[in-house]
């Protein structure tokens, strides 16, 4: 594979490990970009723009990808920081800014709650058509009448859908902004990020097309375990699952491959991405870059990273880490190091930081493989990393 890009001396085991997701791993096309104390210092691409066959369009510097639930990372920087500025509480109910949201019992789901997928709400009885998912209408409406499947605060279960409304709502109650329009003009711009959460017209054409691909079936090339326990397995099958039905709160599933998809501000799942946007994003959470201030003052750096959820996830069934809007280093997604903290994408793409070795790092796939949270590609990166560290 002919990889294009830059690695600074040292962090040569990523371009290594890069060529090797591609020759042993399924890779088919792809991005790596880490930074160092927010300077760059691997910027890689590789393979098909496409992964659906559709073209032979080769990969480019800028080509984005939807990154599924990397998104989360990226739109969960958006209460927190309006916390840091004062605007939002999070210790406040959710219905202090959203009364609707009260009914059915959800009195006293915190904002803090939802960050941090404790506020019992990851399926709806109803599900959501894709026309609806996207409407900005349907989807707070359906949860602020949804009861809790179980008592708020109590226990955590991954809001793999649900997420999107509930922060977007919020946000959107304090701001009267949406979640895209506040990263679009507060992130991505002023910090030179190639990432969107509603990716607009004139964007549209450095998409590429993510398709769902067979991962290697010999465990030995991936470095990981690819065979799910048995109860996790089951609760995937179960259609009445909490699993299940999380993942199935909009149905059919929506084509990700459409502009109007792509378009679409779903802060959960349909935000679109560089690799160097993801990491670009985390540098900026850690430190100055570039000539403009740090996002993350101190203080918010700590909540976004101090453990407000951990142990069985009931809807991921595996134990799970979670701090305020971002998991953890832990069994379940394996990061640099115990202090970093981000987000992965269902099928391949991850964004996270570590503040202790200065590390941010974004990586985007367009090629699905059947994984939630620790994708063996990406694995094979951050081990890498963590080798040019030694």
């Amino acid at each position: 594979m002919d990889v294009q890009g830059t690695v600074t001396a040292g962090f040569e085991p990523v371009r290594d490990a890069f060529a090797e997701n591609f020759a042993r791993r399924g890779e088919r096309g792809a991005a790596v970009a880490v930074y160092r104390h927010g300077h760059k210092v691997v910027d890689l691409w590789a393979g098909t723009k496409d992964a659906d066959g559709s073209s032979t369009a080769p990969w480019e510097q800028g080509t984005a990808q939807v990154v599924r639930s990397a998104t989360k990372g990226v739109a969960a920087a958006v209460p927190l920081l309006l916390h840091q500025r004062g605007l939002v509480d999070l210790d406040a109910p959710v219905g202090t800014y959203w009364p609707e949201f009260k009914a059915a019992g959800k009195e006293r789901v915190l904002v803090r709650h939802l960050l941090s997928h404790r506020a019992g709400l990851p399926v709806l009885d109803t599900p959501l058509t894709p026309a609806q998912a996207v409407d900005g209408v349907s989807g707070p409406a359906a949860l602020a009448e949804q009861a809790p499947a179980w008592e708020p605060g109590t226990a955590h279960g991954y809001h793999a859908q649900t997420y999107s409304w509930l922060l977007g709502e919020l946000v959107l109650r304090v701001t009267g902004r949406t979640v895209g329009s506040w990263v679009a003009e507060e992130i991505a711009a002023p910090y030179g990020a190639g990432l969107w959460i509603g990716l607009p017209a004139s964007e549209q054409a450095r998409a590429g097309r993510i398709a769902d691909v067979e991962p290697p079936a010999d465990p030995a090339t991936t470095g990981l375990r690819m065979r799910p326990k048995k109860a996790v397995s089951d609760a995937y099958r179960d259609p009445a699952s909490l699993t299940r039905r999380a993942f199935a709160a909009i149905e059919p599933q929506a084509d990700e491959n459409a502009p109007a998809y792509r378009a679409a501000e779903l802060p959960a799942s349909a935000g679109v991405a560089t690799a160097d946007g993801l990491a670009r994003f985390y540098a900026v959470l850690l430190g100055d870059l570039d000539g403009t201030r740090r996002l993350f003052a101190p203080a918010t750096l700590t909540l976004a990273r101090t453990e407000e959820s951990a142990g069985p996830d009931r809807v991921l069934v595996v134990g799970t880490r979670f701090g305020l809007g971002y998991m953890l280093h832990g069994a379940a997604s394996p990061l640099l190091a115990p202090g970093s903290f981000g987000h992965p994408g269902r099928g391949g793409s991850l964004g996270f930081a570590d503040p202790e070795s200065g590390i941010s790092f974004g990586y985007v796939t367009n090629g699905m493989q059947k994984n939630v949270t620790a994708d063996p590609r990406a694995q094979a990166l951050v081990r890498a990393v963590g080798a040019a560290l030694a």
